[in-house]
């Protein structure tokens, strides 16, 4: 009894593990949307047996990283044109009550730490992975205030979600910007400048604790990406 329990033990440890550097791999694009995940492989690179990983999957499905495919497998969540859309417009609406919430709570380590993130978005210059990581912990820790419950899980599941599309969006504002000599201009279409800005201004209003300007500004944040990606439906394609 005691060795199962140990093995179950192990099994758990390994499951976690394994879900972090898939977890991690997706995120940072390793992975694609819509590319495969064998299990086999999985394991083989981890030293580990299929159980844990399979449990690892599951951890990663529920998190909406990682589709389920029963008897066939797994893949990298795949969004279509009209369903990121759709997640988009269901962020421009939960986010910002998730965020009024959050701000009462927040403290000056919390606010400090929000100012550190606007300027690291901004040094990231066309380094897209450090702007992403960056501009994710930002969005996530100013709802960090808020009470655990099923509206930051919602949010916490589209960020996963759709990160893939955010890339997409840095990556071409990134070269927009480039192409212009500077990060001004708005959109995609000119660079980073605007986003900066909306984050500058983001960080001001919760300094100020006005949830009012906090809920537009983060609204319209959020319908900008949105509407630009339905510019280039390209990035759906399969």
């Amino acid at each position: 009894m005691v060795i199962t329990a140990d093995a179950g033990y192990r099994d758990n440890v390994v499951s976690h593990r394994i879900a972090e550097s898939l977890r991690t791999a997706i995120l940072d694009g390793s992975y694609r949307p819509g590319e495969r995940i064998r299990q086999e492989d999985v394991a083989a690179r981890s030293g580990a047996s299929r159980i844990p990983v399979r449990e690892a999957l599951r951890m990663l499905a529920a998190e909406g990283l990682v589709t389920l495919v029963a008897n066939s497998g797994a893949w990298v969540t795949r969004l279509t044109m009209a369903e990121c859309a759709e997640l988009y417009l269901i962020r421009e609406r939960l986010e910002p009550l998730l965020l009024r919430s959050s701000m009462p709570r927040l403290g000056e380590a919390e606010i400090g730490r929000l100012a550190e993130l606007t300027e690291a978005m901004e040094a990231a210059g066309t380094d897209v992975d450090a702007f992403l990581r960056a501009d994710r912990e930002f969005h996530l820790s100013s709802y960090a205030g808020a009470a655990p419950g099923e509206t930051w899980q919602i949010i916490h599941r589209m960020w996963n979600t759709t990160q893939h599309y955010r890339r997409e969006f840095t990556q071409r504002a990134a070269r927009a910007g480039a192409g212009n000599g500077a990060s001004g201009g708005a959109g995609a279409g000119g660079g980073l400048g605007v986003t900066h800005l909306e984050h500058r201004l983001l960080l001001d209003c919760v300094r100020r604790q006005d949830a009012d300007d906090a809920e537009r500004v983060l609204v319209t944040h959020i319908r900008r990406t949105r509407l630009e990606l339905e510019k280039h439906p390209e990035i759906f394609a399969p």
